[in-house]
């Protein structure tokens, strides 16, 4: 029934003197393989935000993850599924990831939107929301009730319900529901979110086996547990030989995760950490998702730590506000030195932007409020992330994985650390 594998390539272990775990490898879907480890770009709904979809695969984006909660919102996932899936939908022939919907229950449950990287060092409670944020979103044991922010109408999440909508989404990899906590929530929640989220993952495995033998016609789908357990040492490798291990009999079958997801909040201090707590209970023959990072930085730390993919909503994002990414790192292009500046944005990007345009072009473009700037901009940036991992992959099989991070890093990160 599955038309998904993953295969292991060079790893750092064997390329270097240096113990580690980072690692390439090939991951095989019914849309296409992806070269490990990737950058997978954010097309939240059904799209990358002011790029055509032509142009995500002309800058080396292998894949693209959508979101289920807003795809379920608008347009619907009954309407993803007559268009043929999602991939049909956007006019994308590769590999595509749909989320659960699980990241929602943090966004809209305390307000804090789109942030991951938090400070522990801060107050710890379980009624915790943000500043002037009305809470969205209520959590308990059987799922997530919640209002959309499109017209205030309620919702009801559960893990049969996520799992139903992501098939009919259609994506080749698609994520277990799981509860996304805080770093304010207190120790004793976590415990109480981790062992929910596990149960979930059980529900979302019995589901998606019954919706796979269902939906037969259709391509099979693989499906990531989704790793919680916030700073906690404990909590984060438990979870992790939960779901490794986690095999619910369904029909006589014995289903199992086909890869997992690495997510929650997380303090930037302790990525690396907390990534290899979970590396090294996972199963070594899966592959490992790192869910919402892609700051340069935490990139090359994922990937030494044994992440497999990335994604982000970061590059796009930013690039709407005239921050491009450089080798000499993040500029705003908006900014007064560079409207006379016809120097490409990063002479050493082979993107389309930086052949055809300059600095002052693109500068030119965010002061006159043009559309184009957006496209231009984002074009850029995702070409400069999805290479620079693409060229992490390399560094690995050459063995130069550490060289390479050391010379990227030190000339991104100079003007930052010398100010």
């Amino acid at each position: 029934m599955s038309q998904f594998t993953f295969e292991v390539g060079k790893t750092l272990a064997t390329t270097t003197s240096t113990s580690s775990l980072g690692r390439t490898g090939t991951i095989r879907t019914p849309h296409g393989d992806i070269q490990t480890p990737a950058f997978i770009p954010v097309g939240t709904k059904a799209t990358v935000k002011s790029v055509l979809t032509g142009s995500m695969k002309d800058l080396g984006a292998q894949a693209l993850l959508a979101n289920a909660y807003h795809l379920y919102l608008q347009p619907g996932p009954e309407i993803v599924d007559e268009a043929g899936g999602l991939g049909k939908f956007m006019n994308w022939d590769g590999p595509t990831f749909t989320d659960s919907g699980g990241f929602q229950v943090l966004s809209l449950g305390v307000g804090f939107k789109k942030v991951i990287a938090m400070n522990e060092d801060t107050f710890r409670s379980d009624e915790v929301i943000a500043d002037k944020k009305e809470r969205l979103a209520h959590v308990d044991d059987d799922g997530v009730t919640f209002k959309s922010h499109l017209d205030g109408s309620m919702h009801r999440f559960t893990p049969e319900i996520s799992m139903k909508v992501q098939h009919k989404l259609g994506a080749d990899i698609m994520f277990a529901f799981d509860e996304c906590t805080t770093l304010h929530n207190t120790r004793k929640y976590q415990e109480r979110s981790l062992e929910r989220t596990r149960l979930w993952a059980q529900r979302c495995l019995t589901a998606h086996h019954k919706l796979t033998v269902e939906r037969s016609h259709r391509p099979y789908q693989a499906l990531f547990g989704v790793l919680q357990g916030a700073q906690y040492e404990d909590l984060r490798r438990k979870g992790a030989r939960d779901l490794g291990s986690m095999k619910v009999p369904v029909d006589g079958a014995d289903v199992e995760f086909d890869g997992f997801g690495m997510g929650g909040a997380l303090d930037k201090g302790n990525l690396g950490t907390i990534i290899s707590w979970l590396a090294e209970e996972l199963p070594f023959n899966k592959p490992r998702h790192l869910l919402g990072i892609g700051e340069p930085d935490d990139l090359f730390v994922g990937v030494e730590n044994g992440a497999d993919t990335f994604d982000c909503v970061a590059p796009s994002r930013q690039a709407r506000t005239s921050a491009v990414f450089t080798e000499d790192g993040r500029v705003n292009i908006s900014n007064a030195p560079y409207r006379r500046d016809f120097n490409p944005i990063d002479e050493n990007c082979d993107c389309y932007t930086c052949a055809h345009y300059t600095r002052a072009y693109v500068n030119h473009l965010f002061r006159s409020k043009e559309i184009l700037a957006a496209t231009l901009a984002t074009i850029h940036n995702e070409r400069f992330i999805v290479r620079l991992v693409d060229r992490m992959r390399v560094s690995i099989v050459n063995g130069q994985f550490f060289d390479f991070k050391n010379d990227f890093l030190g000339r991104f990160y100079a003007k930052r650390d010398n100010a």
